[in-house]
């Protein structure tokens, strides 16, 4: 049995959870609606406040989708329920972000400003720039694949460089920084 796919999943107050027709599982809850389509072989079944998923057999297959639905379904019940955040932070002389309404406005050293369209299920916030600070900027939504590929776009407008570290990155990222060039020997 899977370590992960026989825990049942909790529900908090103010979450429901729904299985309707061809197994797709529908979670509401005070931070929006989510849905995720379940393989037929995987049986989702919510008894009171817990969700369990069973499988119907030990094939390799069914053994390896039983504890990913349940890792589904637990992050689409706490997504619902407290959300999702990542946070980064732009390193370099001038680079700075601006938050207009699902746009983000990029100055990222480069000759023009970057417009970068937001899903509408997420939101950023740019924290307020203090002297001596790097920009910051927060997504936050309910559904952390989202989430974590939005950040992941970001980032890749302007990689961290390994020589100073300038760049978007993750707050709390560790780099691997190389040494520059070294002075010429006799």
């Amino acid at each position: 049995m899977s370590r992960i796919g026989k825990l049942p999943v909790n529900l908090p107050k103010g979450v429901t959870v729904a299985v309707g027709a061809d197994n797709v599982v529908k979670v509401k809850g005070p931070l929006g609606e989510l849905s995720q389509a379940v393989d037929k072989d995987i049986t989702v079944a919510v008894e009171g406040d817990q969700v369990k998923v069973t499988r119907p057999t030990d094939q390799p297959r069914h053994r390896s989708m039983h504890g990913l639905y349940r890792a589904l379904i637990q992050n689409m019940v706490t997504g619902v329920a407290t959300g999702y955040s990542k946070e980064q932070e732009l390193v370099g002389v001038g680079y700075k972000v601006e938050v207009k309404d699902q746009t983000l406005v990029f100055n990222l050293g480069f000759s023009h400003e970057i417009h970068f369209m937001l899903p509408k299920e997420v939101k950023a916030v740019a924290a307020e720039i203090k002297k001596g600070e790097n920009p910051r900027l927060q997504i936050t939504s309910a559904d952390k694949q989202l989430v974590g590929q939005v950040a992941a776009k970001i980032r890749s407008l302007r990689k961290p460089e390994p020589y100073k570290g300038k760049g978007i990155k993750f707050v709390g990222e560790q780099l691997r920084r190389k040494a520059g060039k070294s002075a010429a020997s006799k």
